[in-house]
């Protein structure tokens, strides 16, 4: 009853704007997981906002010394950035990524974390980037000091009349994660981008 109900919400809307405005695709799929919670039974919860910048997700890669060099880190970083792209969007925009975006995020790798590395500090990079519409790309730790040095994110933001663009940036735990330091962007186009991994 809900998916009729649905399609004539969507045939409702384009009759009604004369097919000036199409209905937005994300509402749609949002219902859908929705629908997926309930048919699976799972008690619903209440919608909740949190920032966690603790990744169990750090790999065990290590050099004979115990410590990844910049080059090892700059390397994982290209990699689990393409992991993130997934099929459907890395082709799209990997030219522009590796032109423009990624020399700023070894740049900054190699400013931030050449001091960690010269103190031959344990340090390790995620390793698995986030799904869906999730931001994060990877970070990168002092497992010494248990602490984030560097978390790397990519946010889709969709700008009127413009379509979508890819801002990637970075955060800093001096400011603690808060300000978004950041390294450019990448136009999708006016369709909206796939979720990431995919």
């Amino acid at each position: 009853m809900k998916k009729w109900l649905q399609q004539l919400m969507i045939i409702s809307v384009a009759f009604v704007t004369f097919g000036v405005i199409s209905p937005n695709h994300e509402i749609w799929s949002t219902l859908h997981d929705k629908e997926d919670v309930k048919e699976a039974e799972h008690p619903q919860h209440t919608t909740q906002y949190a920032v966690h910048f603790d990744d169990p997700y750090f790999t065990g890669i290590t050099t004979s010394e115990d410590i990844l060099t910049e080059e090892e880190l700059v390397n994982g970083a290209r990699t689990l950035a393409f992991t993130k792209f997934g099929s459907k969007i890395g082709p799209v925009i990997e030219d522009e990524f590796d032109e423009v975006i990624f020399p700023q995020i070894e740049q900054v790798i190699r400013e931030k974390i050449g001091e960690h590395v010269q103190m031959n500090r344990k340090l390790a990079i995620s390793e698995h980037p986030s799904g869906g519409t999730s931001e994060k790309i990877f970070n990168i730790k002092d497992v010494d000091a248990d602490k984030n040095l560097l978390l790397f994110h990519v946010r889709t933001e969709k700008r009127p009349q413009d379509g979508y663009f890819f801002n990637f940036h970075y955060h800093l735990p001096e400011d603690d994660y808060q300000a978004h330091h950041t390294l450019g962007d990448v136009y999708w186009s006016k369709n909206t981008p796939p979720k990431w991994l995919s």
